[in-house]
């Protein structure tokens, strides 16, 4: 009997059986509550052998910013196919099922994923958009240059769930400015201060809060659990601020634990302004990490649902092995105002595959970069440095929260 591609009709508990075995990292109850609470059935795609469920892939409906904008985005998660069926191609069937889907549907113009496998995905059109740093920060090389403002700003621990509705508005008011993040709703805030999957609570402390606040106003905050291991650490889960004091004044705090001899933070953005403000520019010894993969649905509608650094007008011939509609030439024409892209048959400037035109729609890598590596092709002279420029970003686009 053939295997079966539909939309999922089972229960939470089978899904769990499901991950728990493709995985074979079985999750705490507490992470359990916190995927459920989170967790779209309805947009659930699954592989079924004779009633047994042996793949599935899910979506978060997220509002997502990229430059210029926030954009209905599709946020892969629960991605897993049981040991005993790999390598039949349930997988590409499942991820092509479900791409087909959101394009038909026509309200999410990219798709979007963390992978624990980053060499998975680029086969179905998904490129790697961001990235972080993963830091340790030891206790003797924890100073820090001189901030002004740094005497403004008053900390303060607070209960988690008491600071919970202003910690979560400071969060998305800054998730605007910040290609790559999401807005929270009312079931991320939840999935954020709950112990879910992205998050390890054990052998630590509850989580706590630090608040930064100015003139009587909250300007920051952070997440963090202390841990007493063998040397103890500060293990801190977010880190947001609005202004550099209150950043820098948070990250002193964290830096500082008594008693315990180094800080961890998984998630660092790639060009926070810690990596710069330590004195000795070793102490975080900082490893990069994948963050975003994103992969555009819809060619002509992603391109034109952000906006470009400078004016632009090219061509792109776009190839793309697994969504055939998104294969031919794309005129993009706009600027920082915002932009168009439609089908032509213009001759090309350049060429892109899909995954390259995914790992920069959020600004980050440089299209110059891609180019050297011979994963663009240039068609007309200075073409490329153009649509680089345009294509760049303020900032550079971050993950902070994992799903």
């Amino acid at each position: 009997m053939a295997i079966e591609i539909g939309q999922f009709e089972g229960d939470w508990d089978e899904l769990v059986e499901l991950v728990d075995l493709a995985f074979a990292a079985p999750w705490t109850e507490a992470q359990l509550e916190s995927e459920r609470r989170v967790w779209e059935p309805e947009r659930s795609t699954v592989a079924i052998d004779e009633k047994q469920l042996v793949g599935h892939t899910g979506a978060f409906s997220l509002r997502m910013t990229v430059p210029g904008a926030q954009i209905a985005v599709a946020g892969v998660t629960l991605v897993a196919v049981r040991p005993t069926h790999r390598r039949r191609g349930i997988l590409r069937d499942l991820m092509r099922a479900q791409l087909t889907e959101i394009h038909e549907t026509g309200t999410e113009p990219i798709a979007a994923l963390t992978a624990s496998e980053p060499a998975i995905y680029g086969r179905f059109g998904y490129g790697l958009a961001s990235d972080h740093q993963e830091i340790v920060v030891r206790k003797g090389s924890r100073g820090l240059r001189p901030v002004a403002g740094l005497d403004d700003v008053r900390l303060r621990t607070v209960a988690v769930r008491e600071a919970l509705a202003t910690c979560a508005a400071l969060r998305n008011r800054l998730a605007a400015d910040r290609p790559g993040m999401f807005h929270h709703d009312e079931r991320w805030h939840e999935y954020v201060v709950g112990d879910n999957v992205t998050s390890d609570p054990a052998s630590g402390s509850p989580r706590r809060c630090v608040v930064a606040e100015r003139a009587g106003e909250v300007t920051g905050f952070a997440y963090y659990r202390s841990k007493r291991t063998d040397k103890g650490f500060i293990d801190v889960s977010r880190v947001h601020a609005a202004d550099l004091a209150s950043h820098i004044a948070l990250w002193r705090f964290l830096l500082e634990p008594d008693l315990l001899s180094e800080t961890h933070y998984g998630k660092l953005p790639s060009d926070d302004p810690l990596l710069d403000l330590l004195l000795d520019p070793r102490a975080p010894e900082p490893i990069t990490r994948d963050g975003l993969w994103v992969r555009p649905v819809d060619v002509g509608r992603a391109l034109a649902a952000r906006t470009y650094a400078r004016e632009i007008d090219v061509v792109l011939a776009v190839t793309d092995g697994f969504l055939p509609w998104n294969e031919g030439s794309w005129h993009l024409a706009g600027g920082p105002a915002g932009a168009t892209c439609t089908a032509t048959s213009r001759p090309a400037d350049l060429t892109i595959d899909v995954r390259e035109l995914g790992a920069v729609y959020l600004g980050k890598p440089s299209l110059v970069r891609l180019g050297a590596a011979g994963l663009v092709q240039e068609h007309t002279p200075g073409a490329l440095a153009a649509a680089a420029e345009a294509f760049s970003a303020s900032r550079l686009p971050w993950l902070d929260t994992g799903f």
